[in-house]
């Protein structure tokens, strides 16, 4: 299950020549940083682990509330980014980040491999989605994931993304599904079931491995 009841869900790519820089900023001071805002409990980011899988990087970031998300602590880190940040970010492509509330949350712990599915729905599909997203059960599954983006609050430009040209329209809706490998995966959740669900296409998909996993920490600038 997740550690909260709200995710920021972050896709994104990076330059080539940026990859180093990114892996120390994001390991050594962003991850650490989020961590510690107060109602941030845990961060997590994955790798595309399938040439399908586009962008390259998958972080979640698990809160307390949505509330918390919206809320003063983690602005005031948005509007005041570090160098590192502005640097680094400034390599980024092909970005989407949804500030977003968990629906449904189920399973025994956290998963090596994650599937993201994003896609659009309609506000009356939830009670079939949430039972789509239940069903998804099995000896090497770990945890399903039913998540609605607040598309307000995920579309505010602040200090750390105005003038970024890599931003694109975070999804509306999207389903996380955790397993202890890619093979348990193969044929979760197809097409066909997400559209019976009520679940709107195209349905973008990506299989990731763990890479990084950081808990409640404090955050010395």
């Amino acid at each position: 299950m997740l550690a909260g009841e709200a995710v920021i869900a972050i896709w994104n790519g990076i330059a080539p020549e940026a990859r180093e820089q990114f892996y120390e900023w994001h390991v050594h001071e962003h991850m650490p940083e989020r961590v510690g805002i107060p109602g941030f409990r845990r961060g997590r980011r994955f790798m595309a682990i399938d040439p399908g899988t586009h962008p390259e990087f998958f972080t979640l970031y698990e809160a307390d509330t949505l509330e918390v998300l919206k809320g003063h602590d983690y602005a005031n880190r948005l509007n005041d980014p570090t160098p590192g940040t502005k640097v680094t970010t400034a390599q980024f492509r092909n970005t989407q980040r949804a500030l977003a509330r968990v629906l449904t949350t189920t399973g025994p712990g956290v998963g090596g491999i994650m599937l993201t599915i994003r896609f659009a729905a309609d506000e009356d599909s939830v009670a079939a989605l949430r039972v789509l997203a239940r069903s998804v059960v099995g000896p090497r599954i770990c945890g399903t994931h039913l998540c609605t983006a607040d598309l307000e609050a995920s579309g505010i430009r602040t200090g750390e993304t105005k003038g970024r040209p890599d931003i694109e329209v975070p999804p509306a809706w999207f389903i996380l599904v955790e397993a202890t490998d890619a093979e348990a995966l193969s044929e979760t959740l197809s097409d066909d079931a997400l559209s019976a669900a009520g679940a709107i296409a195209p349905f973008q998909r990506g299989l990731y491995r763990l890479e990084y996993l950081r808990t409640k920490t404090g955050f010395a600038p």
